[in-house]
């Protein structure tokens, strides 16, 4: 970061003396297309420059004299002042510890309000140049995040550019909660056909041997094994209706939902629930399925043990973050957890998962509190 800074100061000299040349040479109309070629050249060293030593990636447009001479001013005044305190530093540093070496130190009193201290000369170096080059440091943090702040207004996208991507977002996000949707009642046919239906054909062929026998015990003892396989079916019902949307969540809320989820799971559940109040409705839901889905696979692929739920909150957004000590591997475009990352993306929220072989894994969603209104 402070390579960039000192490389801002050089080339913000190159641009200075660039724009006292190019701006009167607008007037010259043999003379423009030189001014163009060479401002395109600066722009391309910038970008080069913010891209590879301050991390800040640009989009928009050649930038203009305008970004030139904020980014020139910027980089001169800063990067001397940057340069000029590491120089200073190193030599503050370099004699004080050459002194301390030759054993040529002479004490030094300090006297403050109160204290007096009597330190050498070496050791009053090394401690100014040591402070001098954190100032420094500091200073060119503050230097990086100013030139970032520059190339955003600058360079960053315009309106028509982010209502472009805002377009492109909100098409792909309405083409994942079509595949998502889609998805989910793929699910819940196989729920009814492997389990719901499977238990109805038993239960109507307990009843139709029932209706046949001859035998009256025969027929006690069908018909008691329909009861228990139509007590089974409605337990079936029950579980598949609970898995495609829990009245509790409307009812009771989000705690509620949570602790049932963590009841029926096999694997001790903690849920650490930091919410003030309850969130819309959309996001209200969307925490709970992110929360189930990761339980669910934490229990079933992952061998987990012990499985953490975190619910927290800022001004504008709600988090779920569930963490489990498995094996790890989880593969963010499965089947669930994609589903998952549409369902929160249409929500203009943020999914991630990180599953390394061996685990452990977590799982985190972040949505807005209110609604996205695109």
């Amino acid at each position: 970061m402070l390579t960039g800074v000192v490389l801002g100061m050089a080339l913000g000299v190159i641009e200075l003396a660039f724009l006292l040349v190019a701006w009167p040479a607008r007037l010259i109309p043999a003379a423009r297309p030189a001014a163009a070629r060479g401002l395109a050249r600066l722009m391309s060293l910038e970008r080069a420059r913010l891209a590879r030593w301050l991390d800040q990636g640009t989009t928009r447009g050649p930038g203009g004299h305008g970004f030139l001479l904020a980014r020139g001013t910027l980089g001169v005044l800063g990067g001397y002042v940057c340069a000029a305190g590491l120089f200073v530093g190193g030599l503050l540093l370099f004699g004080g510890l050459l002194d301390l070496l030759r054993g040529e130190s002479r004490p030094v009193p300090v006297t403050l309000p109160g204290v007096r201290l009597v330190t050498s000369n070496g050791m009053l170096g090394l401690t100014s140049g040591a402070v001098l080059v954190a100032l420094v440091v500091l200073m060119g943090l503050a230097l990086a995040r100013l030139e970032r702040r520059l190339a955003d207004h600058f360079l960053g996208p315009g309106d028509q550019e982010l209502m472009r991507r805002r377009i492109a977002e909100l098409t792909a996000t309405r083409s994942g909660i079509v595949k998502a949707v889609d998805d989910e009642r793929r699910r819940i046919e196989r729920d009814l056909h492997d389990g719901v239906q499977q238990r109805g054909i038993a239960l109507a062929m307990l009843l139709g041997r029932a209706r046949h026998a001859r035998d009256h015990e025969r027929v006690a003892d069908l018909v008691g094994q329909a009861y228990t396989e139509s007590r089974t079916l409605l337990d079936e019902l029950r579980s598949v209706a609970w898995r495609i949307y829990p009245t509790a969540l409307d009812e009771l809320g989000l705690r509620a939902a949570l602790a049932g989820v963590a009841e029926r799971s096999s694997v001790p559940v903690t849920v650490h629930y930091g919410l003030t109040g309850r969130p819309v409705s959309e996001t209200e839901t969307a925490l709970y399925f992110v929360a189930r889905e990761a339980i669910t696979n934490a229990v079933k692929h992952a061998a987990a043990r012990d499985i953490l739920v975190v619910l927290s909150e800022d001004e504008r957004t709600v988090s779920v973050a569930i963490s489990d000590d498995g094996g790890g591997g989880a593969d963010p475009a499965g089947g669930g957890l994609s589903g998952l990352a549409r369902r929160v993306l249409a929500l203009d929220g943020a999914f991630v998962v990180d599953s390394p072989a061996g685990g452990p894994t977590r799982i985190a969603a972040t949505l807005p509190k209110a609604p996205p209104c695109g």
